[in-house]
């Protein structure tokens, strides 16, 4: 009977990525038919929520999805407190705990997203105008423009840990890769790959937006990942760039499905 628990847990963690995976697709998606002209739009991860909920059978693909971010974030907060990937102690194991932590914050923001999508279709997407008032606000107070350099640094810093998280790979680890085929064991590696520097790249993007936010007292320069995707769009060159970064988040989206299928989930 004890392991009835833990076993629950591995099914939502599955699901928690399987619906990871359909969010960072849509919003890749979503991307490179805006880069290729030929509709779509550049969005985050809530436009990706809308998107899906206008679709045909949208509100039950929202329920699914709702389900599935909540998987997630139990997952993300069993990681946090408990840790059951890792043995290691000291300054690495608490930087990693909260990494998981702040995680599964986000997330259960963005199933709450989903909720309201759900509850009030018509409410307008916010989040830039809001993540800019924010930035006006912690601007104007004591060592506030150096909080936000710094934390524009600390983001683009996250997203140059993703591009050596991309070159080493060592994602791997985690796979039953005994299960593989060659040709599964190939494509994880390619798509997670790409994906995990698509990601970074972003980061690195979203804390440069910030940085010159900074520098120039000006909370207009902060930008979400909506933000700065759609900076991508002025000109033929920048269109080309958006529609690399937007297969590498397909990819991404791809190595979500690989770690729902094949990775070895142990939550005790």
């Amino acid at each position: 009977m004890e392991k009835h628990p833990a076993l629950w847990i591995e099914y939502l963690a599955r699901i928690g990525y399987v619906a990871k995976g359909v969010v960072y697709g849509t919003v890749g998606l979503l991307s490179i038919q805006e880069a290729l002209d030929i509709g779509g739009k550049t969005t985050g991860s809530e436009g990706a929520l809308r998107s899906i909920a206008a679709q045909p059978m949208g509100q039950v693909l929202l329920v699914l999805l709702i389900i599935g971010l909540v998987g997630y974030v139990v997952w993300r907060f069993v990681q946090a407190i408990l840790d059951p990937e890792h043995h290691s102690t000291g300054l690495t194991d608490i930087f990693r705990r909260l990494g998981y932590a702040t995680s599964a914050v986000f997330y259960s923001s963005l199933a709450f997203s989903a909720v309201k999508i759900l509850a009030l279709p018509n409410l307008d997407n916010d989040d830039g105008v809001t993540a800019q008032a924010w930035t006006a606000r912690l601007l104007v107070q004591p060592l506030g423009r150096w909080l936000v350099g710094a934390v524009g640094l600390f983001i683009v810093g996250l997203g140059c840990y993703y591009f050596y998280r991309a070159i080493k790979a060592e994602f791997r680890k985690r796979f039953k890769l005994h299960e593989m085929s060659p040709v599964e064991k190939l494509w994880t590696t390619i798509v997670g790959r790409f994906g995990i520097a698509a990601r970074g790249f972003v980061y690195v993007m979203i804390g440069t937006f910030a940085i010159q936010a900074a520098w120039s007292f000006d909370a207009s320069k902060i930008e979400t990942s909506e933000g700065a995707l759609r900076s991508l769009e002025n000109n033929p060159t920048d269109e080309w760039v958006l529609a690399i970064v937007a297969i590498g988040l397909i990819s991404y989206a791809l190595h979500m499905g690989f770690q729902a299928r094949y990775r070895s989930i142990e939550p005790r």
